[in-house]
């Protein structure tokens, strides 16, 4: 289909037809969209007929199921798709959308199911493997891969698939990456293999190349959130805060409730406008706050619960700054317990190694021998008190500083190191901390 077809396509004509509805067509549908955007509420105003259509039929609840996951609507998807025709399409997405809702073992059984009902074989057997990688059982996953053959290891699916679950056996990157770049090289819009060498090359300081491919899959429909996130931080710290805005209302129209993504809104917009967001400082505060709650204000079973401790994660930031293959590393620490902590900080807004990268360090303890009581009375005094910009705020909640003495433990390169704070930020702190007679470490 070409780019002037794309232009005057009537997505919600295409999607409201009786005409039979397959693999290509979903594909067409997500071309469409990737192509041009403004197809995105064609696809959204059609879902909302059809949800309001009492009479749809079984084949009609599968295409309509179908629409709703490409939405991110995997919830309302799943209850549609298991009312439907119980064809081997509906089934095949029943499984996606238990993917993407976390449920790893029902994944696998239902991708399964699909495939016996005649769903493309190496497409489920890929789903699994992936469904399987995600449990932590990176050598089940690995073992199904290498018994797939034929045309399929060709795939960019296939490749990218490969890539990711050698990149967590570890020790392999060199073979990931070549295996990403093949998977980008078969198909050069395929989101998956672009958002991995664009986290690949983010690692390793290659901006102008991980901006580059984080825009490439950000074309992609649909796109993963933290594809659009990732590219949203770089924009604002680019000081491009409309097309920050633009990756984060595009999470908005799947996630109107997201909480980060609503809390990253605020602040582009407020920095963007060069005015101070009372209500993104709160958002912040309230980030801060949630990130620094004691992991036993939560009701977990007590082998979670000795896990944790053992591993020394006192508080969901610790989670957050530790990844799923972390825990599954730990002794008697097992899906059940993935599982539970994982409900545990989606229920927050949270996700396992979501700040993997911004770990705490042990800082040394402060001197304070040279401080009068009035100065030392000062670092129990929380960081809202040092009235700090909306972008510093975020650097404090990111890395779990509560208090000013907190604060001053960090060097100006131990702040630098935080994703979207620069020296402009960093020299509002100094300053505000030079107005109470205190400095950071190593200043």
């Amino acid at each position: 289909m070409s780019e002037v077809e794309l232009e005057v396509i009537d997505l919600k004509e295409v999607v409201l037809s009786n005409n039979s509805f397959g693999p290509a067509d979903v594909g067409s549908i997500r071309t469409a969209v990737s192509e041009n955007y403004g197809h995105f509420g064609e696809l959204r105003d059609a879902v909302n007929e059809m949800e309001a259509d009492d009479l749809l039929s079984p084949a009609g609840k599968t295409k309509m199921g179908v629409c709703q996951f490409l939405l991110g609507k995997f919830s309302d998807a799943l209850t549609t798709l298991q009312s439907a025709d119980g064809s081997a399409m509906a089934l095949f997405y029943q499984a996606r959308c238990m993917f993407e809702l976390g449920s790893y073992n029902e994944t696998v059984a239902v991708y399964e199911k699909a495939q016996t009902s005649g769903y493309n074989e190496d497409q489920c057997k890929i789903g699994v493997a992936e469904a399987n990688r995600y449990a932590g059982r990176i050598e089940e996953a690995l073992a199904i891969l290498d018994n797939i053959f034929g045309p399929a290891e060709q795939t960019a699916d296939y490749m990218y698939q490969r890539a990711a679950t050698v990149a967590a056996v570890g020790g392999r990157m060199d073979e990931a990456l070549a295996l990403y770049q093949r998977a980008v090289q078969t198909d050069e819009n395929h989101a998956g293999a672009l958002f991995g060498l664009a986290l690949e090359n983010d690692r390793m300081g290659n901006d102008d190349e991980s901006l580059s491919l984080y825009e490439r899959a950000a074309k992609a429909f649909p796109t993963g959130i933290g594809v659009l996130i990732n590219l949203g931080l770089i924009y604002e710290d680019n000081n491009q805060f409309d097309k920050a805005q633009m990756c984060y209302k595009r999470i908005l129209d799947c996630y109107p409730d997201h909480p980060q993504t609503l809390l990253y809104m605020k602040d582009a917009a407020a920095t963007g406008n060069m005015l101070y967001d009372e209500e993104a400082q709160r958002r912040n505060d309230r980030l801060a706050q949630t990130l620094n709650m004691p992991v036993t204000n939560f009701e977990l079973s007590v082998r979670s619960r000795n896990c944790l401790q053992k591993m020394g994660i006192d508080t969901i930031g610790d989670l957050t700054r530790t990844s799923e293959a972390e825990l599954l590393s730990s002794k008697n620490f097992g899906e059940t317990s993935l599982f539970e902590i994982r409900e545990m900080l989606t229920s927050k807004g949270l996700s396992l190694g979501q700040f993997a990268h911004e770990k705490k360090s042990n800082e040394p303890p402060i001197d304070t021998s040279h401080m009068s009581p009035d100065e030392q009375a000062l670092l129990d005094r929380p960081i809202s008190d040092l009235n700090l910009s909306v972008r510093a705020r975020k650097c404090m909640a990111r890395l779990q500083l509560n208090t000013i003495g907190e604060l001053i433990r960090k060097t100006g390169d131990d702040m630098l190191e935080c994703k979207n704070f620069g020296v402009t930020s960093l020299n509002e702190v100094r300053e505000k901390l030079t107005d109470l007679g205190l400095k950071m470490r190593g200043d």
